[in-house]
């Protein structure tokens, strides 16, 4: 594969996975509770960031000369199912919820690890990659902290 394609490839790869995250932040908000403003607005924001993210993935896409994924990925939607089969189970508590919130987290920020390290990544994506993957380690420690300090 020449190393246009791939990065083409690793390109809309992220923007799947940045798709896998909105959903998931939109699934999680709608199971909160009216009482968990605060933890709504901070998954609304990671919401924004993620299509910020995208956008300049998609950017960078196009300038390559290529169609822009839309879709999410299949590990993605599976992971969804599985959720909504143990919340009919157990029910949505706020650390259940910050918990699949750090599992996402987690999948984000080694898909952009494998994404920076891949020597088909040409020099600027990885620049945008690199600072994109600064701002999700930040979200992946405040949902981690979150998590660590709820109860059940």
């Amino acid at each position: 594969m020449d190393r246009t394609k791939a990065a083409i490839e690793i390109l809309n790869d992220l923007i799947l996975i940045n798709n896998d995250r909105i959903i998931g932040y939109e699934h999680a908000t709608k199971e909160l509770k009216d009482e968990d403003g605060e933890l709504k607005h901070l998954f609304t924001n990671m919401i924004g960031e993620s299509h910020q993210f995208k956008m300049e993935l998609a950017t960078e896409v196009a300038a390559l000369g290529h169609d822009i994924e839309t879709g999410t990925t299949t590990s993605g939607k599976l992971h969804r199912t599985w959720l909504d089969v143990k919340a009919a189970f157990s029910g949505h508590s706020k650390k259940s919820i910050l918990e699949e919130c750090e599992f996402g987290e987690d999948a984000i920020k080694d898909a952009y690890v494998t994404a920076i390290a891949d020597e088909d990544t040409p020099a600027y994506i990885k620049d945008i990659l690199l600072r994109q993957q600064v701002i999700l380690q930040a979200a992946h420690d405040k949902i981690k902290a979150l998590r660590n300090n709820v109860e059940r």
